[in-house]
């Protein structure tokens, strides 16, 4: 049981406007009232929380003996109607570094200790709010990158995931519990041509995890984004075009051939789509050891990409060393780029002989980015990453559970195939519905939640 409280600042410890310090547990109200005057310079006197409504809001001054520390508002949330379903007080204080140091400081020695990581939320859990997967969606909304992050991340706090895994439960258990009882009370409940229904069931089940677990790779590029290597031979403009796109230049550009040895990333919002882009070493045979060793480098980003943007010289014609480039991503997912459209282009991509989509643009003066932008959101976004009423899996934990699940219910497709007794059906569906109950914490160890809550910033 909690019974201590906790306090943090919930805000960035910046200078701004406002700073908001948050007071959670059973003594929150007690710490309020011993160093909260109400009224214009605190001449009210101490604030009585009894005599406050619940969620309102009080204005004042926070003391530290008779010392106004500085002017603010109290928020008050009485239990069970807040955050962490237990009191709490949320000071907005002015927004300086010093002074909300502070304030918290002031709290802190009237009979609160300072939050872990987490905490606030990891209460909320605890205490029966939130369930496992929306308290890591908090998380996941924290640190959106793009606005489908933070679209799936508000719809998990919607319980989308929640409720999915909770109807496969649900059957697992309602299919368990049959059986348990035909075999306890046989004369009353018979369990004769249970077996094939028990089966479509469980093919029911498996079929719905195959498409959550496939939709995990699809979470990863949506939360962390879209690993993204641009490739080609030598001064077709590869870093030009990450310069192009990033906004700044990050890359140096000559007109020397071979100029980029090394790789170089870089983390970029694209029209709301995150870019990981690495820059490559031109791909071409070179007796210079260090230009190769950047050849190697780029083979290994290649290896490792979820999309490769094939830059050509649209000045020159195709040779062997765009072939060269061309044989070592035709396997990956590919959008090709003829650059240079601001000069005469005599390029014939028909040479290729390939499907993969073609744009021209510049990407000296960024000429056709907005076409390249399109073509990504349309490669990913709309097609392998629609945003739609499906669940999409973004944790690698969910999906580890789910793969557990399903083998446990294809073990009871192989019992069921070999015809033993109904009490072995038992054990493996008992497991998947553990496996799933890891998801949402209602099988939980203790190890496994402060991992989740350690990521968390302080104040949450």
């Amino acid at each position: 049981m909690i019974t201590d409280t906790i306090a943090a600042i919930a805000t960035g410890l910046t200078n701004a406007g406002i700073s908001i310090i948050r007071i959670s547990g059973n003594n929150a109200f007690e710490v309020i009232e011993k160093i909260f005057k109400t009224g214009p310079a605190g001449k009210n006197g101490y604030i009585k929380t009894n005599e406050v409504r619940a969620n309102s809001v009080v204005y004042g001054y926070i003391t530290d003996g008779e010392e106004l520390i500085d002017e603010c508002l109290v928020l008050v949330f009485k239990a069970p109607n807040s955050y962490t379903r237990e009191n709490v007080i949320e000071i907005q204080c002015h927004g300086g570094v010093f002074v909300t140091k502070r304030v918290l400081e002031t709290v802190l020695k009237n009979g609160a200790r300072t939050a872990e990581p987490g905490e606030f939320t990891k209460r909320a859990f605890l205490n029966g709010r939130i369930d496992l997967t929306k308290a890591e969606a908090v998380i996941n909304l924290i640190n959106a990158k793009n606005e489908y992050a933070v679209r799936n991340s508000v719809r998990q706090l919607g319980g989308i995931t929640y409720k999915a895994i909770c109807e496969i439960r649900e059957q697992i258990i309602t299919d368990t519990a049959f059986i348990e009882a035909a075999l306890d009370d046989p004369e009353h409940i018979s369990i004769d041509g249970f077996t094939d229904v028990l089966k479509e069931h469980t093919e029911n089940e498996i079929s719905r995890l195959e498409r959550l677990i496939a939709s995990s790779a699809n979470g990863r590029i949506m939360v962390e984004g879209i690993n993204t290597c641009i490739v080609g031979k030598p001064n077709a403009g590869k870093s030009t075009l990450l310069n192009s796109i990033v906004g700044v230049e990050r890359a140096i550009v000559t007109d020397i051939e071979g100029t980029t040895r090394d790789t170089l990333i870089e983390t970029v919002s694209f029209g709301g789509i995150t870019l990981n882009i690495t820059d490559t070493a031109g791909i071409r045979e070179t007796e210079d050891v260090i230009e190769k060793i950047g050849v190697e480098k780029s083979m290994e980003a290649i290896s490792n990409a979820d999309l490769i943007l094939f830059i050509l010289d649209g000045s020159k014609k195709i040779d062997e060393n765009d072939i060269t480039v061309y044989q070592a991503i035709k396997d990956k997912k590919v959008i090709i780029i003829i650059n240079k459209e601001d000069i005469d282009n005599i390029i014939d991509i028909s040479v290729l002989d390939t499907d993969f989509p073609v744009i021209n643009m510049s990407a000296r003066t960024g000429s056709g980015l907005d076409r390249l932008e399109k073509i990504i959101r349309e490669e990913f976004y709309n097609g392998d990453i629609m945003i739609n009423d499906e669940v999409c899996i973004t944790s690698m934990r969910h999906a580890e559970c789910m793969k557990n699940a399903k083998a446990s219910l294809e073990m009871v497709l192989e019992s069921v195939s070999a015809g033993m007794s109904e009490d072995f059906f038992t054990i493996d569906l008992l497991n998947a519905y553990t496996s799933l109950g890891y998801i949402i914490g209602e099988e939980t160890e203790e190890d496994l939640i402060n991992k989740i809550f350690k990521d968390f910033c302080m104040g949450k």
